[in-house]
C-alpha cells in the first residue's frame, strides 16, 4: 500500500510519468485490438517480422534527419508487400519468406546502428522501449495512430470479420481479400511504431499477441474478446509502468512480464479452457 501510495503521488507530480502511464494504456488498447485479429488470421509471424522490419527504417530515418515515424512505417510496410510477393512468385511459402525478411531486415538495422555509432541512436531503447522517456510530442503521435487505426477497424469490422473467418465465402462475395490482408499489414506498422517508445521493437509482438491470446482463452466471441484484449494490454501496461517506477526495471520487459503473467491465469483458470478448470470438471464427472 505504501509504494502504490508513493506511485500515485509521483503520478500527480511528475509529468513524465503522467505521460508514460498514457502512452501504456494507449498501446495496450490499440495492440490489443489489432493483436486478436492477428491470432485469428494465424498472422503472428507477420507481427514479429514487421516489427523488426522497423529497424532499419528507424535508422535512415535518423541518418536523414526525418521523423523515425516515416521511415518505420515505409520499411514496414515494405516488408509485407515483399513477403507476400515472394510467397506468390516462388515455391517459397508464407512462413519461409518471413524468416528471410525478418533477420535480413533486422541485420540491415544493425549494420546502420553500427555504422552511425551507438551513441548517436540509443539503441537500447529502440529495442526495449523506454515509456519514461515518452515526450509530449510522441503522446501525440501515439494518440493519433490509436484513434486512426481503431476507426479503420470500427470501418472495416464486417469485411475484417468476413475475411478472417471465411475468407472462401468474402472471395465469392467479391470482398477484396488481398487488398484486407495488406491493409492490415498497414496497421501492424503503424501498431509498431505506436509502441516503440513503450515496449520496443523486440518486445512489441508480445504486447500484440499475449492480451490477445489471453482473451481468445476466455470467450468465443469476437466483439467481447476485443474488449478484454484492449482490457489486458490496458492492465499490463498500468501494472508494468508501477513496477518499472517503483523497483527501477526495465519498463517494456515489466509490461510483457504482466501480460504473459494474465495469459498464464487464463491458461490455468478460464471458465472454458483452463486447464484446472476443465481437470477439476473431468473429476467431478468421473465421481458422479
Amino acid at each position: 500500500m505504501e509504494n502504490l501510495n508513493y506511485f500515485i503521488d509521483a503520478v500527480m507530480t511528475y509529468p513524465f510519468l503522467q505521460n508514460a502511464l498514457i502512452a501504456g494504456v494507449l498501446v495496450g488498447i490499440v495492440c490489443g485490438v489489432v493483436g486478436c485479429f492477428i491470432i485469428l488470421r494465424g498472422m503472428a509471424l507477420m507481427g514479429e517480422a514487421i516489427s523488426h522490419a522497423v529497424l532499419p527504417g528507424v535508422v535512415i530515418a535518423y541518418m536523414l534527419g526525418a521523423s523515425f515515424f516515416v521511415g518505420a512505417v515505409i520499411t514496414g510496410v515494405l516488408t509485407a508487400l515483399g513477403i507476400g510477393y515472394i510467397s506468390q512468385n516462388s515455391r517459397i511459402k508464407d512462413d519461409s519468406a518471413i524468416g528471410i525478411l525478418l533477420t535480413g531486415t533486422f541485420a540491415v538495422g544493425v549494420v546502420l546502428v553500427t555504422t552511425i555509432g551507438s551513441t548517436s541512436i540509443n539503441v537500447w531503447h529502440i529495442l526495449f522501449g523506454n515509456v519514461l522517456a515518452v515526450s509530449r510530442t510522441d503522446l501525440w503521435m501515439t494518440l493519433g495512430i490509436t484513434v486512426g487505426v481503431l476507426i479503420l477497424i470500427f470501418v472495416f469490422y464486417k469485411q475484417l470479420l468476413l475475411s478472417t473467418f471465411d475468407p472462401t465465402m468474402a472471395k465469392a462475395i467479391g470482398l477484396p481479400t488481398r487488398l484486407i490482408h495488406y491493409m492490415l499489414m498497414f496497421i501492424l506498422s503503424l501498431v509498431t511504431v505506436a509502441s516503440l517508445n513503450t515496449v520496443g521493437i523486440i518486445l512489441v509482438v508480445a504486447m500484440l499477441i499475449t492480451p490477445g491470446a489471453t482473451a481468445y482463452l476466455m470467450t468465443d466471441r469476437l466483439p467481447m474478446m476485443l474488449t478484454l484484449s484492449a482490457v489486458f494490454g490496458v492492465i499490463s501496461a498500468v501494472v508494468g509502468v508501477y513496477y518499472s517506477y517503483i523497483y527501477d526495471v526495465a519498463t517494456g520487459a515489466s509490461i510483457v512480464i504482466v501480460a504473459t503473467l494474465l495469459f498464464t491465469l487464463a491458461f490455468l483458470f478460464s471458465p472454458k479452457q483452463g486447464v484446472f478448470v476443465r481437470w477439476f470438471r473431468r473429476m467431478t464427472t468421473s465421481k458422479a
